[in-house]
């Protein structure tokens, strides 16, 4: 296997598309964010990292507050939007279509079309270079009744999520196995 040497450079592809929602004195904004990632189960915690000359990174610096939406391969478009055009010159939620609703903890809202919001209240800002990082505490989680199988459980796959690699988006494949499955006894040895 022949490889290439290549500059110092973010090759952890794919990260998923998510549209991180804000609000500051009753206006609302969306910001797409491929840097995103679990930090912590307990307390749950999450970061996303934003440039701080972004319209949103004001908003969320200055209200401690965000909501992270889940995207699906139904808001790609959606979601390349809010990534390309600035909450200073347009209304986000009304030129991608897309409905806010109130969140149960922050003022921040939940994007109505995402199968999984994510509440946010911001503990740490880590300056980093061309980016900072929001490190935050999960308030609360809503999950669309619409993803959820009969056992109660999430179903990822109805959902048909997107992820970002490259300055490209792509919806997932198949299930490949789940948690445990390598060490399983061979007769118990299902994807799920």
């Amino acid at each position: 296997m022949e490889k290439e040497l290549w500059k110092p450079g973010n090759m952890l592809y794919p990260l998923p598309a998510v549209m991180v929602s804000c609000a500051e004195e009753g206006r609302y904004n969306i910001i797409t964010v491929a840097w995103t990632g679990t930090v912590c189960t307990n307390p749950p915690m999450l970061s996303v990292s934003v440039r701080p000359e972004r319209f949103s990174y004001g908003m969320i610096a200055r209200t401690g507050e965000f909501v992270v939406n889940l995207t699906t391969e139904k808001l790609t478009r959606a979601c390349d939007y809010c990534g390309v055009k600035s909450g200073r010159d347009v209304d986000k939620f009304r030129e991608a279509g897309l409905t806010a609703v109130p969140a149960a903890f922050v003022k921040a809202p939940l994007i109505a079309q995402s199968p999984v919001n994510i509440e946010c209240r911001v503990k740490d800002i880590i300056k980093l270079g061309s980016h900072d990082m929001f490190l935050a505490e999960v308030l609360g989680v809503h999950v669309d009744r619409e993803y959820m199988d009969e056992a109660g459980k999430f179903d990822l796959g109805r959902a048909k999520p997107v992820v970002y690699s490259h300055g490209e988006y792509y919806g997932l494949g198949e299930l490949a196995g789940s948690f445990g499955y390598s060490v399983k006894k061979s007769g118990n040895r299902k994807k799920r």
